[in-house]
């Protein structure tokens, strides 16, 4: 009976990801986004709350008509299998979410038709006519003057000019409402420049009234009595917070029980409709509003914003296949400031791996179980221990990292949390090298001592992994599994105190095993960009929906000096042949006249084998040597790609091997 009554005083907690647009496979951009969300849950989770997770899908519209109809696909049928791979890679990121909603489902479809019937009940909506430009991809409309260089103001493509009998939402109604509650609530919109820039930019300058139906195609939720208006976007995908929950369906027992949210987290680019018009819709529907929106940055690359005409493009089932979930959650965790735009590259990526896992959390692992094996057969000491003199330092550490722990996840600072638990980290490294375990254990009086220090150590570890839980879902267990200790000792109130947790004869595994294997850099950096290359072009579609700006991108310029760098050569194809286990990777020998040479390449889907046997091709013969999935690989072949297809750089026949391209 007691249990009953615990559970049913639990806090709750609910937690938001936006949901998705179906345009295609979803990158590392969108896998960043849920796994920020994940991370929180889990904390929530940890601490004793009741948590909701919700993600999902927005399936109508316009764009997903048109695509589905090039695809030769019933719109449902089309979303239906974005939707199921969706969950496969939330599967295989281990993303902790309760529930997945399509806005396709009935559930979603039924609540909708009644939200619109309340707000026309209740004045919020009338019938006119709408003229002004659209954007197809965002699903958006824009005025004259919104619109930069003709194009859509958001993502840069083109507009097209649209008249047609619409619903409008008469946003000015609320404007001053809504302005008042950003003023009483400065917590509601973080990072705080988020919000200055919508008070700034639309409410100030005068909330124009939303159109909210259309009638130019019929892939979406029909208007209540005037079925050849379709509902528009925004009123149909921001209410999945609340359809999900229940929210005017026979059973509101979820609704009742988590709603309002406590954080929605979103990308910068949907803040408007985040910050605007859903807290609107709420007022007009006299429902609290949401307690936070956190809009996070972008990840970007070196050379911009990832794009798959610019041959930019990770996708996580890449990173986790190869090095792991863990690695790869930690990264876009640890490396990317939460609220900020971030730069991924394969030489942050492989350098985070390497010194902060490797080195610094495995090492430390493998150190702590091989003493303790070595010194106490296997057995975390327990009696007969002598304090040193770095013990008070090491607790002080691990109890200052706990407070800011606790401080920077309710902010949802992720990187700053992983940084400080490093220090932790670092901190219990540097105490094995201050108490010299290898010199204690040559002295019999000194056995008190070293006794303590492998306590110490197994005792920072589980603190380690106890807060490493909402970032890394396995590596915890595992590192428990080593110290011997169980599931129970995963409790967040097992480390609110530091040195008597372990009980006494906990054994260790008889030999650690590396967490996190050192990667070699050259080879591992070469891999993440032939993958990246190789990842340009998942469907010529979805190149040709990339931005204007992708397809006329602004070169950087270079000087003549940095052109004499790169040696350009002339070879003939010799011999070629496939990579095994690598469908990408093509192994051509060359002739270059004056030596022949090995050159992997990832062609091997527009190019067999045979058909380059003989061809006269451009290497790129400076460049430094790589190994390939374990094949050397010594200079680049040049290409062409454009729209999905490649096309190696063509020579003149009569030009010899070695020649020098100028």
């Amino acid at each position: 009976m007691e249990a009953v009554l615990v559970s049913e005083q639990k806090k709750t907690f609910y937690i938001t990801t936006p949901i998705y647009y179906p345009s295609g496979k979803f990158h590392i951009g969108t896998a960043y986004t849920t796994v920020a969300s994940d991370a929180i849950a889990r904390y929530k989770r940890l601490r004793g709350y009741d948590v909701r997770f919700l993600t999902g899908m927005d399936e109508h519209g316009q764009k997903i008509q048109e695509k589905a109809a090039e695809a030769g696909k019933h719109p449902q049928d089309y979303v239906n299998e974005i939707a199921e791979a969706a969950k496969k890679l939330w599967a295989l990121m281990d993303i902790s979410y309760d529930d997945f909603i399509q806005t396709t489902q009935e559930r979603h479809t039924k609540a909708v038709e009644k939200i619109f019937q309340k707000f026309l009940d209740n004045g919020d909506i009338y019938k006119g006519e709408y003229e002004g430009w659209y954007c197809t991809p965002c699903e958006s409309f824009f005025t004259e003057t919104q619109l930069v260089d003709g194009n859509c103001p958001d993502c840069g493509r083109p507009v097209h000019k649209v008249k047609e009998e619409s619903y409008f939402f008469n946003m000015k109604k609320y404007a001053d409402r809504l302005l008042s509650y950003y003023e009483e609530n400065l917590e509601f919109i973080e990072p705080e420049s988020r919000k200055n820039e919508m008070i700034n930019n639309f409410i100030k300058p005068g909330l124009e009234d939303l159109s909210v139906s259309r009638t130019s195609f019929d892939w979406g939720i029909k208007v209540p009595g005037d079925p050849k208006h379709v509902i528009y976007v925004w009123v149909d995908a921001l209410t999945n917070y609340i359809t999900s929950l229940g929210y005017l369906s026979d059973d509101e027992t979820l609704f009742n029980k988590y709603w309002p949210a406590d954080v929605h987290v979103v990308g910068k680019d949907i803040v408007r409709f985040h910050t605007i018009y859903w807290p609107i819709f709420l007022m007009a529907l006299d429902l609290p509003l949401p307690k936070k929106i956190f809009a996070h940055g972008f990840i970007m690359m070196k050379d911009g914003k990832m794009s798959k005409s610019k041959g930019n493009v990770i996708y996580p089932e890449m990173l986790i296949e190869r090095y792991g979930l863990d690695a790869t959650r930690y990264f876009l965790l640890r490396e990317l400031p939460f609220g900020s735009d971030g730069v991924f590259s394969p030489e942050s990526f492989i350098e985070r791996t390497n010194f902060d896992l490797a080195n610094d959390l495995g090492n430390l692992l493998n150190r702590t179980i091989s003493m303790i094996n070595k010194y106490y057969d296997g057995i975390i000491p327990s009696e007969n221990l002598q304090s040193t003199e770095f013990d008070a330092a090491l607790k002080e550490q691990a109890e200052s990292v706990r407070i800011k722990y606790e401080e920077s996840m309710e902010k949802m600072q992720f990187s700053v949390v992983l940084a400080d638990l490093w220090t932790l980290v670092s901190r219990t490294n540097k105490y094995i090298d201050e108490t010299q375990p290898w010199v204690l254990a040559k002295e019999e009086a000194d056995k008190p001592k070293l006794g303590t220090v492998m306590r110490n150590l197994a005792e920072s570890l589980h603190q380690i992994a106890v807060m490493l839980q909402p970032f890394m879902t396995t590596t915890p267990k595992r590192m428990m599994e080593q110290l011997g200790l169980d599931d129970k000792f995963l409790a967040w109130d097992t480390i609110e105190t530091f040195g008597n947790t372990i009980p006494a004869n906990i054994k260790v595994v008889e030999k650690g095993i590396p967490i996190f294997p050192r990667l070699e850099n050259e080879v591992e950096i070469a891999y993440i960009r032939e993958e990246m290359r190789g990842s340009v072009k998942t469907s010529q579609e979805e190149v040709k929906n990339e931005t204007k700006s992708d397809e006329n991108p602004e070169i950087p310029e270079i000087t003549i000096d940095d052109f004499m760098k790169i040696d350009l050569r002339v070879a003939t194809v010799t011999a070629c042949e496939t990579v095994p286990k690598a469908d990408k990777l093509l192994k051509l020998q060359v002739d270059l006249g004056y030596e022949q040479r090995q050159v992997v390449s990832g062609i091997a889907k527009f190019y067999s084998p045979e058909e380059l046997v003989g061809q006269k091709v451009i290497v790129v013969a400076n460049l430094k040597p790589v190994k390939l999935r374990g094949e050397l690989s010594q200079g680049m072949i040049l290409a062409g790609e454009k729209d999905g297809i490649l096309k190696l750089a063509s020579v003149d026949s009569k030009l010899e091997n070695g020649a020098k391209v100028k």
